[in-house]
């Protein structure tokens, strides 16, 4: 008598790949990316390989956060700590040894390739303090979140003297998200949040003083200054610094309720936006699609957040509830200060919108971090069967 050995399918040796993917995070990626892709071609498709490029960096994009969905979050615990250390000895060596350009030394030449150590930093910090948090649950203590907040200060301090404030502070907002989800006080918090509000109250007051030419701020760098005072009074320099803001607004006022229409922006294709493919996408996005398509934007964003955190949630682990949570609002820091200084409401720094930004970097850095979150709901899911 033969046995009959029946071969299992394409599919059915797929399966364990694709199996435990959070289906709804799924259609938030998916509805975000299709945004992305039209409103880069509606903005770019006049400028240059733009739209081609943002099309492959997608994938490039899923393609890692597939590959990091497949590892297992006690997996990831065991990379935190090398990662984090390779991160922090990175930068060093860019402060020691980096490529400067206008005036900032933040890129290594590894003599293969050129690379960016701060970007490293975006997913290393969180997952760092994660499993900080981890070894420590059950006998948190003060020292510990004093350990937690060196953990955070050192990377923050070396991308800032680079200098690049807006890389140090998404990275700590990242680890201030895992610090503040591991339980930290509220009697720390809210003092610390009524002096932030104090200071800026008094900035925007005493602005016709301290923006005077020849006035020089403490701590902050001199470029860094303008950004604040012309956030502050964008007139000030309407052709030069405040250009960027004040079309920005024009854009975003012009667009109204419906938008100019698909690759209709006078302000975005006759150049009057700057970087319209980059860190100022949402104002020709705006400009083109009115406020009906900055709503369904802030809705895909709204749902992926919330799906996330939902993940973080019901993880299994304290570590996966801290890094998925963390990651999570990282891309709403993203969101948030990208709209918030295309609308004027924030310095203008060098963050990109999640998605629909053209930049080969950060949404490869995105891919990565929601790889992780959807680890953290696969290894949920496999654990439930």
């Amino acid at each position: 008598m033969t046995a009959v050995v029946q071969r299992p399918g394409l599919w059915q040796r797929l399966q364990p790949w694709f199996s435990g993917f959070d289906s709804w995070l799924m259609l938030a990626i998916g509805l975000l990316a299709a945004i992305g892709l039209l409103v880069m071609y509606s903005a770019g498709y006049d400028h240059g390989t733009r739209f081609v490029d943002h099309g492959r960096n997608m994938l490039i994009a899923l393609a890692v956060m597939f590959v990091a969905a497949q590892v297992p979050p006690q997996r990831l615990m065991a990379l935190a700590a090398p990662l984090y250390a390779l991160g922090v000895v990175l930068l060093v060596a860019t402060a020691l040894f980096g490529i400067t350009k206008k005036g900032a030394t933040r890129w290594l030449d590894l003599g293969v390739v050129v690379i960016q150590p701060s970007e490293i930093l975006k997913i290393a910090l969180p997952l760092m303090l994660a499993w900080w948090f981890q070894k420590r649950e059950g006998l948190l203590r003060a020292p510990d979140f004093a350990v937690a907040g060196l953990i955070l200060a050192l990377p923050v301090i070396l991308i800032a003297r680079q200098p690049d404030l807006g890389t140090s502070l998404l990275v700590l907002a990242a680890g201030l998200y895992v610090i503040f989800f591991a339980g930290l006080s509220w009697k720390l918090i809210v003092p610390v949040l009524a002096l932030g509000a104090v200071g800026i109250l008094a900035i925007v007051v005493s602005e016709p003083w301290i923006c005077e030419p020849g006035v020089r701020w403490p701590v902050l760098r001199e470029y860094q200054q303008h950004r604040v005072c012309t956030l502050l009074d964008p007139t000030r320099d309407p052709l030069g610094k405040g250009f960027h803001i004040i079309q920005g607004m024009i854009a975003i006022g012009s667009g109204g309720l419906t938008g100019k229409g698909f690759m209709q922006g006078t302000q975005t294709h006759l150049e009057f936006i700057p970087e319209r493919t980059t860190d100022f996408i949402f104002a020709a996005l705006s400009e083109e699609f009115g406020l009906l398509g900055v709503l369904v934007l802030l809705s895909g964003l709204t749902f992926l957040i919330l799906r996330g955190l939902t993940v973080a949630g019901e993880a299994p682990t304290l570590f996966g509830r801290l890094l998925a949570g963390a990651l999570t609002l990282s891309v709403f820091t993203y969101a948030f200060v990208n709209m918030g200084m295309v609308s004027g409401i924030l310095p203008v720094v060098g963050v990109p919108l999640p998605f629909v930004s053209y930049g080969g970097t950060a949404m490869v850095t995105l891919g990565l971090g929601l790889g992780i979150v959807m680890s953290v709901a696969r290894s949920r899911g496999l654990m439930q069967s």
